[in-house]
């Protein structure tokens, strides 16, 4: 028995197995839909620190 929450909507559901919920993890084709459209309109996004342009960054081990 899986037990969840709508990430969007927050409803609960309870299924036997991942297959009897087409949209898992969500719990309508609405609420996948919400969440792509926020990851499309950039609501979602993993932080980062912007390195100045002409200073070397982290990643950067000075090899042209």
């Amino acid at each position: 028995m899986i037990k969840g929450r709508c990430p969007i909507c927050k409803k609960a559901y309870e299924i036997g197995e991942l297959s009897e919920l087409k949209t898992f993890p969500f719990c309508s084709d609405r609420c996948r839909l919400v969440d792509l459209g926020r990851w499309i309109d950039g609501a979602y996004a993993i932080p980062s620190l912007e390195v100045p342009e002409g200073e070397p960054s982290e990643d950067d081990d000075g090899a042209a």
